[in-house]
This record gives structure tokens, sequence and C-alpha cells, in this order.
């Protein structure tokens, strides 16, 4: 699987507008390891990327192929890289803290509240009911 050309420009341009300079990356190959085979476990596929001045580092091992790696490590370099100059979450943080919140249990106080809403709708639809013709 190669990269489209649009890609490559688009990450190109990303790295521009943030600053960051090839000659101010570190890039080492390592040897790959886990599911893959003996292809994986012979190449040097993994690809670490590390930036000079701000210190971040970046390890990727996606896929089989090195070019492949090389293009998303530089991606998710220049998003943690955006992240920490803009101090925004990023979209992978933010799933993250839905998926917390969502796991999160609920507090005593606000369990006893959806039980008691639970309650009140229950009381209602039992009121809409027809009446039966046993009832005397």
């Amino acid at each position: 699987m190669f990269l489209k050309k649009e890609k490559e420009d688009a990450l190109k341009k990303k790295m521009l507008s943030l600053n960051i300079q090839e000659k101010d990356l570190v890039e080492k190959f390592i040897l790959g390891s886990g599911r893959g085979g003996q292809k994986i476990q012979k190449t040097h596929s993994c690809v670490y990327l590390k930036h000079k001045p701000t210190g971040i580092a970046v390890k990727c091992q996606k896929e089989r192929s090195r070019a492949m790696n090389r293009y998303f490590a530089r991606k998710e370099l220049t998003s943690k890289i955006e992240e920490k100059l803009f101090k925004e979450k990023s979209e992978k943080q933010k799933k993250i803290y839905k998926i917390k919140k969502q796991k999160k249990r609920r507090s005593k106080k606000a369990k006893l509240k959806m039980i008691e809403e639970k309650r009140k709708i229950s009381q209602k639809k039992a009121l809409r009911k027809k009446p039966s013709a046993n009832e005397d």
C-alpha cells in the first residue's frame, strides 16, 4: 500500500505550518515485533522519530511497510507537537475522555435521582392503562 501524493503534500504543509523541519528530526529504524511472522521479525520496519527542539518522541509500527510507518510516525508527531503548542485536546484524547466518562459509575445521588424519574414515568404509564372489566 503506497501513499497518495495528496496525503504526503498535506503532511508536508502541516509540518511547515508548525515549523517542523526534517533536519530537526532524528529517525531510527527498529527491528519489528509482534504479529506478522518471519517478515516482521527480520526487517527494520518500526520507525522511531524524535523532534530535537521539543524532545517529543514517537514510535510507530502500524503497517508492515517502512514507508507507511514513516508517514504515520510523522503524522503522529505533528499532532503531538500541535497539541503541545496550542494546548488543545486532540481527537484521540477527546475519544478517550468520552469513553472514560461513559464507563464511570454514577454517584449515589445521581443514581437515586434516575430511579425516582423512572418510578414517576412508570406511574404515568400505569394511569394510561384501560380499566379492567372485573374490578368491582
